[in-house]
């Protein structure tokens, strides 16, 4: 009996952690026929005439904070793009929250016997991606840092153009 409680609040724990990954979009622009998710790009700054069709977040699930969380994150960002028929994401940012997820099991005393009791604390975080999704048109160009600047800075653009 016993051990089919700890299983139990195993099994739940376990599907707390594994859940609450998604996304929310506003859209700002047409939307147009879905294309593959692995057609989409990602872009620190928008090619010239690209337009844009969605701003997106996207969230992984609840984990401890890996690479493999900002990857998903951003992969999810990708698919939200692919649905909506764009084939670029320009990246706004990437960031973390913290999630605290508890576990307790209790038990109690009948007559002659008595029994323990578990709390797991299990801080983990989740990964968030913001982006725009956007659509090049075939041929355009992704205009290239100056020389100097750090990546995924804004590209100057000159008066008049």
């Amino acid at each position: 009996m016993h051990s089919t409680r700890l299983l139990l609040a195993a099994a739940l724990a376990g599907t707390l952690l594994a859940g609450c990954a998604g996304a929310s979009k506003v859209m700002l622009g047409q939307a147009r026929p879905p294309i593959d998710p692995s057609e989409v790009k990602v872009y620190s700054v928008p090619p010239p005439g690209s337009q844009d069709v969605a701003q997106l977040e996207a969230s992984s699930a609840v984990g401890f904070g890996t690479q493999g969380q900002t990857d998903a994150a951003v992969a999810r960002l990708k698919r939200e793009a692919a649905a909506l028929g764009a084939n670029g994401v320009v990246l706004v940012g990437v960031g973390s929250s913290g999630s605290p997820v508890g576990m307790s099991v209790g038990a109690g005393s009948f007559g002659r016997h008595t029994a323990g009791g578990l709390s797991v604390g299990i801080p983990t975080t989740q990964k968030k991606a913001a982006g725009v999704a956007i659509w090049v048109p075939p041929g355009a160009v992704a205009p290239q840092p100056e020389p100097g600047s750090r990546p995924g800075a804004s590209v100057p653009v000159e008066p008049g153009n």
